[in-house]
């Protein structure tokens, strides 16, 4: 772990700054002329992210997130790593992967007046190698401007190929999840997590009128929520991300979780880049992959 001194290093005035926060924590909090942001580093978490442009923030954390060391949080951008959903072979470890709930270590920052950088990395140690064995160091590159970019690097310095899986596991705040409408996927097929991974095919854009849990395979295209209560459109551009998932989970769902408020539900739909499912990668020894996602939001 490194201590608000060691960290001191990275800090930027004006810019860039690191603090406890809840639960004896350390946060990175992003100001510049564009944009703010805050990044947990138990997981390299983005929790918030909100340009200068917008009334309201572009991420959503719930209100009842609890900030405790080794535990997930629900809301802002968690980083799924080196698997999505269930361990394919051992469904004793956790779902998502591990890098979510370890501490990351911050290996560079750079700042203007309106773009903020921050690098995070996480190396194999022996906890890590306990659950994952093999040598794929992992970075994620932040930077904070009128946009927000995220760029997760995986390297595989082993000697033999690994299967990946990932995801940036964004959630966005929207005005009603009943009043909002996706776009980007039409034609796209889907496995529905719902209705017991059955493949379907979208048609048109998507709506939402209950529980959604859906991967949409070989969806690289850009993806825009329109939000016309909070009189916006909240674009998702990939690169080397061949994967989409929507999930929203609606009120009994939510409820079962124990971590959202009443009413939290309807103020939040995840989009999130991934490679999964047949889209999970074949790194090669030596090989780097980069899952690279820019956020942006544009009036009605």
């Amino acid at each position: 772990m490194q201590s608000l001194d060691a960290l001191n290093r990275y800090a930027i005035p004006e810019h860039l700054f690191f603090r406890f926060g809840p639960g004896g924590q350390i946060f990175a909090d992003i100001r510049n002329r564009s944009a703010s942001a805050s990044v947990f580093l138990q997981g390299a978490h983005l929790t918030a992210f909100q340009p200068r442009s917008q009334y309201d923030p572009l991420i959503w954390l719930s209100e009842k997130s609890r900030f405790a060391v080794g535990k997930s949080i629900r809301g802002g951008i968690p980083v799924c790593w080196p698997w999505f959903g269930p361990h394919p072979d051992n469904p004793q470890l956790p779902a998502h992967g591990f890098a979510r709930t370890h501490l990351w270590i911050v290996s560079e920052s750079s700042s203007s007046d309106t773009s903020t950088r921050i690098i995070l990395t996480l190396e194999p140690n022996e906890e890590t190698r306990t659950q994952w064995p093999h040598e794929t160091p992992v970075s994620l590159e932040i930077v904070v401007s009128e946009t927000l970019e995220m760029h997760l690097t995986t390297h595989n310095a082993g000697s033999e190929s690994v299967v990946l899986g990932e995801a940036l596991h964004t959630y966005f705040l929207v005005g009603d999840i009943q009043s909002v409408y996706l776009e980007g996927l039409d034609g796209c097929d889907y496995l529905d997590k719902t209705a017991g991974f059955a493949r379907q095919h979208q048609e048109g854009k998507l709506t939402f009128t209950g529980e959604t849990d859906r991967i949409y395979v070989n969806s690289p295209s850009d993806c825009v929520i329109h939000d016309p209560r909070m009189h916006r459109r909240i674009r998702i551009s990939k690169k080397q991300a061949d994967s989409t998932v929507v999930w929203t989970p609606w009120a009994d769902k939510a409820a079962a979780m124990g971590d959202y408020t009443p009413e939290g539900w309807r103020q939040m739909l995840c989009v999130e880049s991934a490679n999964a499912a047949e889209n999970t990668l074949q790194l090669s020894s030596g090989q780097t992959h980069t899952l690279s996602v820019c956020y942006s939001a544009e009036p009605l």
